[in-house]
């Protein structure tokens, strides 16, 4: 019994931080749209639903059968789903011989701790909808009736066709335990609810405490992270077209060109680069106007070390997911072949690498103490990012109301979608009106 939790657990385990580390830029990217900051807590909130459910999605299909087995044949009694309700309580009851006492009906019956488990497997989902999502009681059981059914047609179809027959049954007391399970969770959550405050208020005592500050560091770290991706995508592209077409000679000139394009006349012509455009970012000047391309050219040139050292790392990672094996041949060519022949050459490979992370490591450490967490590439060029609203951006219709009232109001519906700049453009309008 106890590999049979055990295993599922430690599955989910493993796998859970590859999915975390592919999730960040894309959670990243969507807490800052709508929320404008990324808070620990939000983001606490958000990985460990995730981690529930890889470990919830995990209990229902590990282990899985072996490659030998024929689960037509091993699984004979699974080929026809159980749709009769209160099979589990006769199986408790018969699993305690008929029976009333502690011990049969309870402490060493597995029917009934089968029954337990189930009703357990999504109380946290209950939990999550209600501190999360701040839904309702019939939401909390909706969604718990949804991904139950997911689970039981995921063992019903053989994991979707991955097996030719079913190698777990298919029961519909599972489906209303579950279901049962979801909202008991929810229920349980109220004075966790009342005592906790929501996530919305403290996004909102968040942006309060960088009014006053410049943008954090995250979100433009992530802005760099998008536009690095971008980049090394466009010079992969080039770079083919170069080698198929002109030369190997003409990869300088098209590199240089896709470098200028990124980073100089799309902000020029946009206000942003295509990062920032993800992130509601905007470069200005000090004065609040668009940069010219003479700035934004002097801009690029100070941020390409960092901006270098990122693009290697994602080009390893495109490589990667492209050609398994390539980072491990790069290393291999790197340390094997030219420190073996060559050490000299081989040490004249690594210089460069560790040169632009050291002035990697200078930019974020002169970012740190600057007063405004501005960087060497924004005060040599004076061009700076501006926030534009964020999706969800609130506005209470009392100045005096506290956050935690705000963010009930936007769930609401009366003041979700307005931001400042729509509050002042309502009054000037107003103002108009009545002169």
């Amino acid at each position: 019994m106890n590999t049979t939790y055990l295993l599922p657990i430690g599955t989910a385990a493993l796998l859970f931080p590859a999915l975390a580390l592919l999730m960040f830029v894309p959670t990243a990217v969507v807490l800052y749209r709508r929320h404008g900051v990324m808070t620990r807590w939000r983001v606490l909130s958000l990985y460990g639903g995730v981690y529930y459910a890889l470990t919830a999605f995990c209990m229902t299909i590990v282990p899985l059968p072996k490659p030998s087995v024929n689960v037509c044949t091993a699984y004979p009694a699974f080929a026809r789903p159980q749709l009769t309700p209160g099979v589990a309580v006769t199986d408790i009851w018969k699993e305690a011989h008929h029976h009333v006492t502690l011990n049969d009906l309870i402490l060493s019956n597995s029917a009934f701790w089968q029954t337990v488990f189930n009703l357990a497997l999504l109380l946290p989902l209950g939990v999550f909808i209600r501190l999360h999502f701040r839904r309702g009681l019939a939401a909390a059981t909706a969604a718990g009736f949804a991904v139950s059914l997911f689970f039981e047609l995921t063992q019903y179809t053989g994991l979707w066709g991955l097996y030719a027959c079913p190698y777990r049954l298919f029961a519909v007391d599972d489906l209303i335990t579950n279901t049962a399970g979801a909202a008991l969770g929810w229920a349980l959550t109220g004075p966790l609810v009342r005592a906790l405050p929501s996530l919305d208020t403290l996004d909102d005592r968040a942006l309060a405490q960088l009014a006053a500050e410049n943008l954090p560091f995250g979100r433009r770290l992530v802005a760099l992270i998008l536009d690095a991706m971008g980049l090394t995508v466009l010079l992969r592209v080039s770079t083919g077209i170069t080698h198929g077409g002109p030369g190997a000679e003409a990869v300088l000139v098209a590199s240089a060109f896709a470098f200028a394009l990124w980073f100089v006349l799309l902000p020029w012509l946009t206000g942003a680069t295509p990062g920032k455009h993800a992130l509601l970012l905007r470069l200005v000047t000090s004065e609040g106007r668009r940069p010219n391309p003479a700035r934004l050219a002097l801009r690029a040139l100070v941020l390409s070390p960092a901006l270098g050292v990122t693009c290697f790392v994602m080009g390893l990672l495109l490589a990667s997911v492209t050609d398994p094996s390539a980072p491990v041949e790069i290393a291999d060519e790197i340390v094997t072949r030219n420190f073996s022949a060559d050490p000299t050459s081989g040490l004249a490979l690594l210089l460069p690498l560790a040169a632009c992370l050291t002035l990697f490591g200078v930019y974020v450490a002169s970012v740190r103490r600057h007063p405004q967490g501005l960087g060497p590439h924004e005060t040599r060029s004076g061009v700076r990012n501006h926030a534009r609203p964020h999706t969800r951006a609130r506005t209470p219709a009392n100045p005096s109301a506290p956050a935690g009232r705000v963010g009930r109001s936007a769930r609401d519906g009366k003041s979700a979608g307005a931001s400042a700049s729509d509050t002042v453009l309502t009054r000037a309008r107003k103002r108009v009106r009545c002169g």
